[in-house]
């Protein structure tokens, strides 16, 4: 890549101009400094990383087995800024991307509409983590200095290098609000949607969680807790080196015959799931359903600093709200017995909210080469904006928890 605008006076030398080169794939980046980049001033405070998910171990499993590679149309192309000795000072997970599948931002309107206009929408940059629809940094620095400074150089060597590419967008998605709003700062169009988190408000078990909502609400759960658990259905946690192949392979199942009846091809594959065993088992907990000494259903959860993240489920069998069961109720057990803050799990589902789980706000960046396209994009984006936050709104005061003491 070409040079990149500096301010004068920073921390990382007397230059006013830097280069960000970028990187085909992961594994030419030492995995200790782009860890130290992805742990960013959580590095200091926590023996886990704040937000796995774009920790090295994550992103080479997906890289490695291809799951995320130019075959499946993300192409890697991570954006890195190192000083003059060579160190890594800031990354950006970035791909060149085919096709708008895995992302949970929905712009394939955009895409219709300016090919429609004779444009070429594909292909587009996108800075995010494939398949992940978690909040996280994006632009991650190293804690040794203010993150603002290296975090605009990120911002605006992905502007030169969409340019550079003659490629028409570059998308950076399910970013921290800080980041968010640093990007609109420098020109990026911002864009919002949500999802439904669960708040550890401190609960000491599950019966305590339950004190919290309204009887209506308690009455529902505690009945759709007995009914999954009916006709010998048992829970099992594993996590850590208990976590076998054979798990790996009992779960894939139930992920491929989820995923391919509800979606189509799933995007990861085997190996993927024993390269993460391999890589961060620590960070990750299946919660499986037995019935019989045969396993019949699981979930795979990551596990962060202060946050446990659902992320796929499947099952082989199907029985009345065990998904709920074993997706929900499940992680939040777990998440007040480890002490952790919330439970994030996943993108969509209003039906979250009987749950306990409450609306939150994520944020994306985009920049749009064309002007044409931009002016067409900001004005939607305004409009969605106002929607989102007047459903974010109407949600909240939707909220399962008791209030005035009823």
């Amino acid at each position: 890549m070409g040079d990149i605008d500096k301010a004068p006076g920073n921390q990382d030398g007397n230059h006013s101009r830097v280069v960000v080169r970028i990187a085909s794939r992961i594994r030419d980046v030492e995995a200790n400094a782009w860890d130290a980049c992805a742990a960013g001033e959580s590095q200091k405070t926590s023996i886990r990383p704040h937000n796995p998910f774009v920790s090295y171990g994550f992103l080479s499993a997906l890289e490695e087995s291809g799951s995320a590679t130019g075959e499946t149309g993300w192409l890697p192309q991570h954006l890195l800024y190192e000083d003059a000795d060579g160190r890594l000072l800031a990354c950006t997970p970035c791909y060149l991307k085919f096709h708008s599948q895995g992302e949970y931002v929905f712009d394939h309107g955009w895409a219709e509409a300016y090919m429609q206009a004779g444009g070429a929408y594909y292909p587009k940059l996108q800075a995010s983590v494939p398949f992940t629809p978690v909040t996280g940094p994006r632009l991650l620095t190293r804690a040794d200095a203010d993150p603002i400074e290296r975090q605009a150089v990120l911002l605006q060597a992905g502007r030169k290098f969409t340019e550079e590419l003659e490629v028409s967008s570059l998308h950076v998605t399910f970013m921290t609000r800080d980041e968010w709003d640093l990007a609109g700062r420098l020109g990026y169009q911002r864009r919002t949607d949500q999802q439904f988190h669960w708040p550890n408000r401190g609960y000491e078990n599950f019966k305590d969680f339950l004190g919290a909502l309204t009887s209506r609400k308690r009455k529902m759960i505690n009945k759709e807790r007995r009914a999954a658990l009916e006709d010998g259905v048992e829970i099992e946690w594993v996590t850590g080196s208990d976590i076998t192949e054979a798990h790996w392979d009992a779960f894939f199942a139930f992920y491929m015959n989820t995923g391919s009846r509800k979606w189509g091809t799933p995007y990861l594959n085997r190996d993927c799931f024993s390269l993460l065993g391999q890589s961060m088992a620590d960070a990750l907990l299946l919660v499986l359903a037995k019935r019989g000494g045969d396993y019949i259903a699981g979930a795979l959860n990551v596990i962060g600093a202060d946050t446990l993240y659902g992320r796929y489920w499947g099952a082989a069998e199907m029985h009345d709200f065990l998904h709920f069961e074993v997706c929900y109720y499940q992680a939040i057990d777990y998440a007040i017995g480890h002490g952790l803050a919330r439970v994030e799990a996943g993108a969509q589902g209003a039906h979250k909210l009987a749950r306990g789980y409450l609306p939150e706000e994520t944020y994306s960046a985009h920049y749009i080469a064309d002007p044409r396209l931009a002016r067409a994009v900001a004005d939607y984006l305004q409009r969605e904006r106002r929607t989102v936050a007047d459903e974010t709104t109407l949600l909240t005061e939707e909220s399962p928890y008791k209030r005035d003491g009823r």
